[in-house]
């Protein structure tokens, strides 16, 4: 599976995009395909599989929420 995250370079939010990133792929490992930043704006802070959006709280970053959403679908 590869991740995709969509993060707002305005807000601020690059730190906690690389956090997540180091996050899954430390937690996952081999069992991702990667996971990939991709800059935005607008306030999005968004986390995709494919398709399918699987996080997209800006406010209420959870890395546990993400990590746990990830784990159920691999």
């Amino acid at each position: 599976m590869q991740i995709e995250i969509e993060y707002c370079v305005p807000c601020g939010y690059l730190d906690r995009a690389v956090e997540a990133q180091k996050t899954l792929l430390s937690t996952f490992g081999q069992s991702l395909e990667g996971v990939t930043l991709k800059p935005g704006e607008k306030g999005v802070f968004t986390f995709r599989a494919g398709d399918d959006v699987i996080y997209s709280k800006p406010d209420e970053y959870d890395i546990t929420t993400i990590v746990e959403t990830v784990k159920a679908r691999l």
